[in-house]
């Protein structure tokens, strides 16, 4: 099972702040995960789709497309963020 958790307008758009899921086999990347959660319905792919800017951690752990996701793994998902 993977923790998932939505900040900001991810978690207004996606109506969620976080949920468990457990990971199909060939879901074993942040991409791949990403992909897998597009496939819920177009609210997912309009979120997370590929032309949108995101940052995502696992673990508390700032990730790229190719960092693991594990059973186990917390992976945060959440829109840049800027500041002044």
């Amino acid at each position: 099972m993977v923790r998932l958790l939505f900040f900001a307008r991810l978690r207004e758009e996606l109506g969620t702040a976080g949920e468990d899921i457990h990971l199909p086999e060939h879901v074993n990347t942040v991409k791949a995960l990403r992909r897998h959660l597009m496939a819920r319905g177009e609210a997912w792919k309009e979120a997370l789709g590929p032309n949108k800017v995101l940052r995502v951690s696992v673990n508390h752990e700032m990730a790229q497309d190719d960092t693991p996701v594990r059973a186990g793994d917390e992976v945060a998902f959440f829109p840049p963020v800027t500041g002044g």
